[in-house]
């Protein structure tokens, strides 16, 4: 074996530390022990921005990988796959090249629990808020197949050993017009009602403290959560120049191509509703 590809990880935030650390953490840990025994030269893992996340921050406009890790983070998710991408790029060496890829809410044809399906599914029940607060939010999305193929390049670039990557499609989303743009290709009405930030507040911090019992957290997602309220409200673009630089990195599928497909999949599943139900 020549290369592993690793992205598997615990995303939901069902779970309690242990669960995220054994997962995300010890599971790195023993990919690339096993690497080296197999004699694998190289080790792509994907990462994700949300690893760099403040658990206070603000809008990351234009970042790139210059940006430090966080001093406190926003969940176990973002802590986790942190951690585990620090062991990936210290274990960069001369017989085992390793390198980390960071794409954010990859969406795309095939997509069956992502990110994106999920909102989709909660818009077209109706549950849903605009909790935008009126704010235009921006973000670097990443089609799945870009990713992909920024997985292929970088199995053969010789300037990738140690780094991280941002990878993302060409365009800047506004992330509420988009939910407004998809949610109309399906049919159904973009989210309307604005929920009162004090309120959103009240219910996030009453929701972390019932989900500090394990009991709770090991069989159930909060409703609500500051990660959740961070993703949708918070821009973050990315600078993908270090991609382009050392990966020859160019996006292969631009947005109106990647919706097309996505709405002729989702078509093919028997619709939105047959696909979002299982997530309900």
């Amino acid at each position: 074996m020549d290369v592993v590809f690793h992205s598997a990880a615990r995303v939901d935030e069902r779970g309690v530390r242990e669960q995220f650390w054994n997962e995300n953490v010890q599971a790195t840990a023993d990919l690339l022990e096993a690497s080296r025994r197999n004699g694998v030269s190289r080790f792509v893992f994907i990462s994700s921005p949300s690893a760099l996340m403040e658990y206070d921050g603000g809008d990351q406009i234009d970042v790139d990988e210059s940006v430090p890790y966080p001093s406190r983070y926003l969940n176990l998710y973002s802590e986790t796959k942190a951690a585990a991408e620090r062991l990936v790029l210290e274990a960069n060496g001369p017989d085992l090249i390793t390198c980390a890829l960071r794409p954010r809410a990859i969406w795309g044809a095939g997509d069956r629990s992502g990110p994106i399906v999920r909102l989709l599914a909660k818009a077209s029940e109706g549950s849903l808020p605009d909790i935008s607060g009126g704010k235009d939010v921006y973000a670097s999305l990443c089609h799945v197949d870009n990713i992909v193929d920024a997985c292929v390049l970088a199995t053969g670039s010789d300037r990738v050993g140690g780094r991280p990557y941002y990878i993302a499609d060409a365009e800047t989303t506004n992330v509420w017009e988009f939910v407004g743009v998809v949610s109309r290709m399906f049919g159904f009405a973009p989210p309307s009602r604005r929920p009162n930030p004090r309120v959103l507040a009240a219910v996030v911090a009453v929701a972390e403290a019932i989900w500090r019992v394990p009991y709770i957290a090991k069989r159930w997602s909060p409703p609500l959560s500051r990660y959740v309220i961070a993703l949708m409200t918070r821009s973050a673009t990315f600078d993908t120049g270090a991609a382009r630089r050392d990966l020859g990195y160019r996006p292969v599928v631009d947005r109106d191509k990647g919706l097309a497909a996505f709405k002729d999949w989702v078509d093919e599943q028997g619709g939105l509703e047959a696909l979002a139900a299982p997530l309900r």
